[in-house]
């Protein structure tokens, strides 16, 4: 693909403030960093009508069936794989329901595939194989905004109904005609003159957690500011599950340890049952009638 031309390509400019980086202390760079970090989190500040429309429709498509699926090549792509695979521990959500794509697979999360983000029939192949329907919503991550993978990824979505997001620091690139909604977080040149795992990747980290956050939230997997559905991975975890039906039932830790052994360890059951007091059957019959929505169950 032809290059864009360099108005079109800030994250490819070089940076006046760092031109004498190799010539720095250590003090000086990292000073000069976190300078140029905060434009990330303005950046963003400025995206959010985008990122809120983007959670809407990620909201939208979830309660329809769909997923959300997150495409990306080399550091965007692991970004996605982080924010996908942290998503069924905090959110006690399937580990189908928020998926990611990386160019190259499994090998490019740890290591550079070369050529990876390149392949256009790849994206496709990999697309195919997720059984993309129209109640998806796709999430295309490319910096550049020209990564050959995502914009593959991104035309297939398209063509089979399914909304398309795109996440670039670039907006004046063929992913914006690709996206039905455009996330540009314009972070300006990096430190390090095209190494996009810096600022801009700092942006798309930010964006994604607003979006499954958000979206996790407005679907009910969060009870005020509490991990309601965090699973207890290890005995970490499990200390906190007890903090926080504890918080959020404004009873005892003996108490909440009682309901939670009671109710199989299952956090929304012992919480209903020790803000109602109400046994197992009685929070279960609850929780059935409000469909699982714990605050009409509360009655909140």
């Amino acid at each position: 693909m032809p290059s864009q031309p360099k108005e079109r390509r800030r994250s490819e400019q070089r940076n006046t403030a760092s031109k004498n980086l190799d010539r720095m202390s250590a003090m000086q760079i990292v000073r000069l960093m976190n300078r140029e970090d905060r434009k990330a989190a303005a950046a963003v500040g400025r995206a959010v009508p985008a990122i809120a429309r983007a959670v809407d429709a990620i909201v939208k498509a979830i309660r329809r069936g769909g997923r959300l699926i997150y495409v990306g090549a080399g550091s965007s792509g692991r970004v996605a794989v982080l924010d996908a695979a942290e998503c069924p521990p905090t959110f006690g959500t399937s580990p189908k329901l928020v998926r990611a794509l990386i160019a190259g697979g499994r090998p490019a999360v740890t290591g550079a595939v070369e050529g990876a983000e390149d392949s256009v029939a790849n994206a496709e192949r990999d697309m195919r194989a997720k059984k993309l329907t129209r109640h998806d919503v796709v999430v295309g991550i490319t910096a550049s905004g020209t990564t050959p993978y995502v914009l593959s990824a991104l035309q297939y979505a398209r063509r089979r109904g399914a909304a398309t997001v795109a996440i670039t620091v670039n907006p004046n690139t063929p992913v914006a005609r690709l996206a039905k909604i455009l996330i540009a977080t314009q972070v300006g040149p990096e430190v390090l003159t095209g190494s996009t795992r810096l600022k801009a990747g700092t942006a798309q980290k930010m964006v994604l957690n607003m979006l499954s956050t958000a979206a996790m939230a407005r679907l009910g997997h969060v009870y005020e500011n509490l991990m309601i559905d965090v699973k207890p991975s290890n005995q970490k975890v499990s200390h906190r599950i007890l903090r926080i039906l504890a918080e959020a039932s404004g009873k005892s830790l003996s108490a909440s340890e009682r309901a939670l052994r009671q109710s199989g360890h299952d956090m929304r059951l012992a919480l209903v049952m020790l803000k109602l007091g109400v046994n197992v059957q009685g929070a279960k019959k609850k929780l059935m009638a409000a469909k699982g929505d714990l605050r009409k169950t509360l009655g909140e």
